[in-house]
């Protein structure tokens, strides 16, 4: 059986931390008494913790040093990651463990291909760090989606070509890296949304064994 590699973004992918960012630059938002909206907060999809600041700003016209901005940062983070202490294995989105398992048993190379920094501690809590062979997270890379570094280095780091990698997504941007990457692009979520991926799928709990039977064969 032909070997592939399957690259998993985190966030709204196997974990849903996009609401634990939201309740923290909500927090940033309201004490610069800017209204942030769970309509604001789709601006921020796989964008990085520095632009994402900078877009929160920008809907309140508020301008800032970089002192400032900074410390908003810092903040940012010990509030998100107060938010992580008590993850488990309840917080993994549906279907993602059953195509984890089905992937490992046919001894397909598994990535995790985020922006996020927090990646490592987060597959620890939810109790799937071993179903990874690489992780590939924003400590790792340089360039934010849609530059397909981290999808280039996952494949790389799994010694597969990129042209036999498929790559789930929820983002816009994470789709876009995909396709730049020349990789099989899967989106998860809203069609309207994630238009340009090859494949879209409301939820994980959609994709049958078969389907990812046909991407391991194809």
């Amino acid at each position: 059986m032909s070997k592939k590699a399957f690259i998993f973004d985190l966030d709204g992918v196997i974990v849903d931390t996009a609401k634990y960012h939201f309740l923290a630059w909500q927090k940033i938002a309201q004490a610069l008494n800017i209204n942030f909206t769970h309509e604001h907060n789709e601006l921020l999809k796989g964008v990085s913790r520095v632009r994402s600041l900078d877009i929160i700003l920008e809907l309140g016209n508020v301008q800032a040093s970089q002192e400032d901005k900074d410390k908003w940062l810092l903040q940012k983070n010990e509030d998100y990651l107060s938010y992580l202490v008590d993850m488990n294995e309840s917080e993994i989105l549906p279907g993602i463990s059953k195509i984890l398992k089905f992937l490992k048993e046919k001894n397909q190379g598994i990535a995790l291909g985020s922006a996020s920094k927090n990646a490592r501690p987060i597959l620890e809590k939810t109790g799937i760090i071993s179903y990874f062979d690489v992780i590939v997270d924003g400590n790792d890379v340089t360039n934010a989606k849609p530059d397909p570094e981290v999808f280039l280095k996952a494949a790389q780091l799994l010694h597969i070509d990129p042209k036999n990698a498929i790559v789930f997504e929820d983002s816009v941007a994470g789709i876009q890296a995909a396709n730049i990457a020349g990789m099989v692009s899967i989106g998860i979520g809203e069609e309207g949304i994630l238009h340009e991926a090859n494949y879209i799928f409301k939820d994980s709990t959609f994709i049958e064994e078969s389907f990812i039977e046909t991407l391991i064969t194809n």
